[in-house]
């Protein structure tokens, strides 16, 4: 497996929103090389809110399903140790997790913490546009910045990913 970052659809929306496909043409054709080489993973519940996103790149990640989305089961991963890796960090993190504390939108959801787990199990960054919510002891926010620092997880922007693939535009 060529496998080389977990993106969270963050890491594809927003930038999309900022720099449009129709204008920055190179970008995205440098970005879609790395979605055709299969260089991106990504778990069943980030592709389904990914695959909203409109455009060629949005139909290039509907087209590439198969080879982006590990599924568990599939002989050529470590599907096992994301399972447990998954079910200690809803333990872990419990708190700050929205689905279990009422749905605030500052902090992390549970489709987040897949991609964190796919991350942590293939040893791989994860690529959002979240920020870090500032932590103090008693705050249950967090969002996947914190987490991937907490779990040992590298976390980057999608600017961050063009600078580590020399990308420049």
């Amino acid at each position: 497996m060529v496998k080389r970052y977990c993106f969270d659809t963050s890491g594809i929306s927003n930038p999309l929103e900022t720099m449009p496909e129709d204008i920055h043409k190179s970008l995205w054709a440098h970005f879609s090389a790395f979605v055709l080489d299969n260089y991106i993973a990504v778990t069943q519940e980030i592709f389904d809110e990914m695959c909203h996103v409109t455009g060629d790149i949005g139909g290039l990640i509907n087209q590439c399903k198969s080879t982006m989305v590990l599924e568990l089961g599939q002989p050529d991963w470590d599907w096992q140790g994301y399972i447990l890796h998954s079910k200690r960090m809803l333990t872990d993190h419990r708190t700050c997790i929205s689905e279990y504390t009422g749905g605030s939108a500052k902090t992390i959801c549970l489709n987040d913490m897949t991609i964190i787990a796919l991350a942590k199990t293939l040893g791989l960054p994860v690529v959002s546009m979240e920020n870090p919510v500032k932590e103090t002891g008693q705050t249950s926010k967090r969002k996947i910045p914190n987490i991937c620092l907490a779990e040992g997880v590298e976390h980057l922007t999608f600017s961050d990913f063009l600078r580590r693939e020399k990308l420049s535009f």
